[in-house]
């Protein structure tokens, strides 16, 4: 008997193998093993049709799915990577669109496979030799999907060939063509619902049946010879009329939760005329338990499942029309079957494997009596607008474990530069796990990439505690491929979203747009936005979002016309006050921020309804900092430059958009003093600290990005646009990128606290090199001057009273006697002047080299607190013997990290308990001259 359950996992995994793909490609063998010579002739008019008419060569982009593949995406031992051509990939030409391609000397040696590897299938892309107006031609299968061929055990074997799909729906009495094929069959019998309907002799066995009238019914048949028997099977179920059924009272779209052992589901679906859910619950069988009711006004279909066991996960699906595959547009957590795999359990913990044998694309989760978290902050008071200090990070480049707890570990760093906003870019569900999380797909699930919803959560509720407000990235105006509501209605001849899809335009209305582009004025769009920026507040403490590419919510085509798109537009304006009011409804002090990037006219008009603009200086302050004379005048960070009558503009130096401005400086810097050359390092960071000077005097909220405050200068290019950048923590154990933090925490310290930073008594005067902010109140006024020159310059001040003013960062005075004597200050020098004293920062700044900065050897240690590893930079002079101790809190040493000579430079250790007990520990470095010591707390 060939019965054994390897054959049963290899009539699992045959699920999406049908005789569709064996038009686009034939095997001789018909049924090859993995010891046989096989040669594939692939058909590129068959399938996709992406090669057909193609006259150049064509490659094999190949793999095998094996017993170790946790689904048909997990290919292994592939033969190249994706459009690195090899003559052993390499396709032959054997007629108009045929191309004949040869496994030799057998399966297993061409793929290099381990003999204790069992081969199921091998797997293929099929490609163009080269690109072809900017992208690949593919050969695939007709929905796109990969092509499998089926490699088979040894001794015999048989395959259904006919229907093709192993799940089949029907009509009742439809008539049904079965083909069978053997390799070495004496007798095929065919079985329905395990009674015998036909018998033959031989290797084939062909029949036409009458479907039933209703309900699941299986297909099967054995072949056997003198020693051996094989099976194959597969069931149809018999569609009857959709039962209609009003919705029950309080049943939303998406997944309602009953009881813990209960759940209704509820798809949103016009126009379409049947809908299933398959899922771990009905072993992803099609059933009456899974075909589900419509609403009389023939929109929603909905289905109550029951006897689910409380608190266990369920993967599930719908499909609709017995093609549509997707998950649930509302469900708060996605399983998907390319992606999830590389995420760590360490970042997310028993992350549910893909159904892989028994489905295909992103599917979604449901769960009754999940795990709670209790709030520890219930009622956040967040920063005023105008207070605003928003640290803007992408987590996959802040931290190396990319995950929330770690992003907790890390938060006293935030806190201590004196930042009170964390804006997050997307963490919403998007395709892939590196992605910027711009490409969304579903908006209710937090991305698993990052960690558990608990989780973030839990850091959500740590800031609060910080007195740090929490922002996320939103994007609406698009979504990609695999969101749900994409796919439910989509044109696939022309590769868009349908005509009659109730959310998404078949084509974009503006230049800019990338994705499907959403139709913010249909009613279907309105609640769905209406429900995605009311679910984050309300489930998650979210204290607002920054909306990307806000100018895009608009239904007026201007498509081929940018400058139009920019236009004062009054329909947006409306779709915007809309959206704002179902936030504020939520939550009434939420911060909207806009991407928008409109008519100032516009713009005024949103910042005067509430709205908070996006303020891109990044070139102005960027020219100013490398010394040049054009385009330095950065007024436009200012809200009263621009007339507006609310503080409600965003500005910042840098975004993730823009280009790093130290990055710029270091390449672009001006050189025309020898002396003080712009390209040195050392001056580069001291013109940081002049631009961040006046960037944080100016009133307004403001915006900083990730490691801005110690010079990164990695272009925003580095690894491509939107790649992995390296991460810089060690930045922090060089005194002059210290220096530049110590500058921008005082400044954010002076914004805070001060009432003269939130003035509406203020002007600019920075067109010139010389430059200067003068802002006037009545506890106290500043006057801030700078030399954004390489030579030294004259600047007069504009004291607006004589007498004595105070120098901040120095803390000197100087005695006014007219307002109108000037200041000499050298290049890159900057002042800033209180009418009041206040108490000097701890360590001595201003342009130079603090010697209390330049002499401390030990660096800051980062995370700390921290959960997981402290990294612990030490950056020695000269060389030196060094001893590095860890004590914990009764003096005792746990842990010896060095104890030797070390050479001069940067050094970095690291370390975490090793019983991981939380608490106080003393770090403890002596060399030859010194002894400097940090605490760390672990927790």
């Amino acid at each position: 008997m060939k019965n054994k359950p390897t054959i049963a996992f290899f009539l699992l995994f045959c699920l999406f193998n049908s005789v569709a793909i064996s038009q686009v490609v034939t095997t001789i063998p018909a049924f090859p093993a993995e010891n046989d010579l096989v040669e594939i002739t692939f058909n590129a008019a068959q399938g996709s049709g992406g090669l057909a008419g193609y006259s150049g060569d064509v490659y094999a982009h190949t793999g095998v799915i094996t017993n170790l593949s946790t689904g048909p995406s997990d290919w292994k031992y592939v033969k190249t990577n994706w459009g690195q051509n090899s003559e052993a990939t390499k396709l032959e030409r054997i007629g108009t669109d045929l191309y004949k391609l040869t496994i030799t000397p057998d399966v297993r040696q061409y793929y290099a496979v381990p003999a204790a590897e069992q081969i199921l299938k091998m797997a293929f892309v099929f490609r163009s030799g080269v690109q072809v107006g900017g992208s690949w031609l593919e050969g695939k299968t007709d929905t796109g999907g990969d092509i499998f061929i089926d490699v088979y055990p040894a001794g015999l074997f048989t395959r259904i060939n006919l229907p093709v799909d192993q799940a089949l729906l029907v009509n009742p009495a439809q008539q049904i063509n079965i083909e069978a094929s053997s390799n070495t069959a004496d007798s095929m019998f065919l079985y329905i619902d395990n009674v015998l309907n036909k018998s033959v002799s031989g290797i084939a066995l062909t029949d036409v049946i009458t479907a039933a009238a209703s309900g699941k019914h299986w297909i099967k048949v054995r072949a056997k010879n003198e020693s051996e028997e094989a099976l194959d099977s597969l069931y149809y179920y018999v569609l009857s009329p959709v039962t209609e059924m009003e919705l029950p009272a309080g049943i939303k779209d998406g997944i309602n939760y009953l009881s813990d052992t209960e759940v209704t589901l509820c798809l949103y679906a016009p126009e379409k005329n049947n809908t299933f859910i398959l899922g771990d619950f009905n072993n992803w069988e099609y059933d009456d338990s899974g075909f589900m009711y419509r609403t009389p006004d023939g929109k929603r279909y909905w289905k109550t499942i029951s006897n689910l066991t409380a608190g266990q996960e369920y993967i599930f699906q719908y499909v609709v029309d017995g093609s549509i595959r997707i998950g649930d547009p509302y469900a708060e957590k996605v399983s998907d079957p390319w992606n999830d795999k590389f995420i760590s359990e360490s970042t997310y913990p028993g992350i549910l494997p893909y159904p892989g044998l028994k489905t295909q694309g992103v599917a979604t989760v449901l769960q009754t009596n999940q795990p709670g978290y209790t709030w520890e902050v219930e009622n956040f008071e967040a920063p005023a607008k105008t207070d605003l200090v928003i640290y803007e990070l992408l987590v996959r480049d802040f931290l190396g474990k990319h995950d929330y707890q770690t992003l907790i570990d890390t938060l006293n760093y935030l806190k201590n530069l004196g930042i009170n906003a964390i804006e997050l870019m997307p963490v919403n569900e998007f395709e892939g796990n590196l992605s910027w999380g711009y490409n969304p797909n579903y908006y209710f699930a937090p991305d698993k990439y990052y960690g558990p919803k608990n989780d973030f959560k839990k850091f959500i509720d740590e800031c609060h505690k910080a007195g740090i407000a929490v922002i996320i990235d939103l994007v609406l105006n698009h979504s990609f491929g695999t969101s749900p509501m994409v796919m439910l209605y989509w044109d696939a001849a022309n590769n868009r979203p349908a005509a009659n899809n109730p959310w998404f335009n078949p084509v974009a209305k503006h230049d800019y747009n990338v994705g499907f582009d959403f139709n913010h004025e249909s009613p279907e769009t309105k609640e769905l936005v209406s429900k995605v920026v009311k679910h984050w507040i309300t489930e998650y403490n979210v204290d607002g979002y920054r909306f990307d590419l806000s100018k895009g919510f608009t239904q007026k085509n201007t498509l081929g016309n940018i400058g139009a798109w920019g236009q004062y537009d009054a329909s947006r304006i409306a779709i915007w006050r809309t959206i704002s009011d179902s936030i504020w409804a939520a939550k009434s002090d939420a911060y909207v921020i806009l991407e928008h990037f409109a008519d100032n006219t516009e713009e005024k008009e949103l910042s005067s309804y509430g709205m908070m603009i996006w303020g891109n200086s990044n070139s102005n302050f960027a020219d100013a900092a490398k010394g040049s004379s054009s385009n330095a005048n950065f007024s436009w960070a200012s809200y009263k430059a621009r007339g507006w009558t609310q503080p409600n503009l965003v500005s910042y130096m840098e975004s993730h958009d823009e280009e790093r401005i130290m990055y710029k400086v270091l390449k672009e810097g001006n050189i025309s003093n020898p002396a003080y050359n712009l390209r040195d390092t050392t001056n580069a960071l001291e013109r940081i600290q002049l631009a961040s000077v006046f960037f944080y005097s100016i009133p307004g909220p403001k915006m900083t990005w990730q490691f801005g405050e110690l010079g990164y200068d990695y272009s925003i290019d580095f690894n491509g646009r939107t790649g992995e950048k390296p991460i810089r923590w060690n930045y922090l154990s060089d005194y002059r990128r210290h220096t530049l933090y110590n500058v921008v925490r005082e400044m954010i310290k002076l914004k805070k606290e001060h009432n003269a930073f939130r003035t509406t008594d203020y002007t600019m005067t920075v067109s010139a090199y010389q430059k200067k902010i003068n802002l006037n109140h009545p506890d106290m006024s500043v006057v801030v001057i700078g030399n954004f020159d390489v030579n030294e310059g004259s600047i007069v001040p504009g004291f607006p009273q004589t007498g004595k003013w105070y120098e901040y960062f120095s803390g000197d005075s100087v005695t006014v006697a007219s307002g109108t004597d000037p200041i000499i200050l050298q290049g890159g020098e900057y002042r800033l002047y209180t009418s009041k004293r206040l108490s000097k920062p701890e360590t001595g700044l201003g342009i130079g080299n603090p010697e209390a900065e330049k002499d401390q050897l030990l660096g800051m240690v980062y995370p700390n607190p921290s959960g997981s590893l402290f990294t612990i930079p030490v950056n020695l002079k000269t060389q030196s013997k060094v001893v590095l101790n860890i004590y914990d809190a009764t003096g005792r040493v746990v842990s010896r990290l060095y104890d030797g000579k070390l050479t001069p430079g940067y050094h970095e250790f690291t370390w975490s308990p090793s019983d991981g007990r939380a608490g106080l520990y003393l770090l403890r470095l002596v060399t030859d001259t010194r002894t400097e010591t940090a605490r760390l707390i672990y927790r």
